[in-house]
């Protein structure tokens, strides 16, 4: 399965992966949980308990969610049953997305985003 890999600190990374669940948690490193913010058929895979892992880093700022991901995420596309490749356009549409890397400084009213623009 053809995804779009989104680590802390990184640019996006294409990459293959089986697809199977032992494969996709080993990406996110842990349990996995889908999110579908947008219209697009794809989702964003996360780790499920990543906000509760103090060693795991603030990855991205989730505005349609008014949420931030922690970890490791990816973006794989969504066939009629399950997660299937990315198509190309799409891969290159969210690789732009999250192309520039964010940090998060932490303040009284909760994260504030750096955007790293390269």
């Amino acid at each position: 399965m053809h995804i779009l890999i989104v680590e802390p600190g990184k640019h996006p990374r294409e990459t293959d992966i089986d697809g199977s669940l032992e494969s996709m948690q080993k990406t996110v490193g842990g349990y996995i949980q889908a999110i579908y913010p947008w219209e697009d058929k794809v989702a964003l895979i996360a780790d499920d308990e990543a906000k509760l892992k103090s060693d795991t880093q603030w990855n991205r700022m989730l505005p349609e969610t008014g949420d931030v991901i922690k970890g490791t995420f990816f973006i794989a596309g969504l066939g009629k049953e399950d997660f299937t490749d990315l198509s190309p356009e799409l891969t290159e549409k969210y690789k732009q997305r999250f192309w520039n890397i964010e940090l998060f400084v932490p303040t009284p009213n909760g994260l504030m985003p750096i955007v790293i623009k390269e």
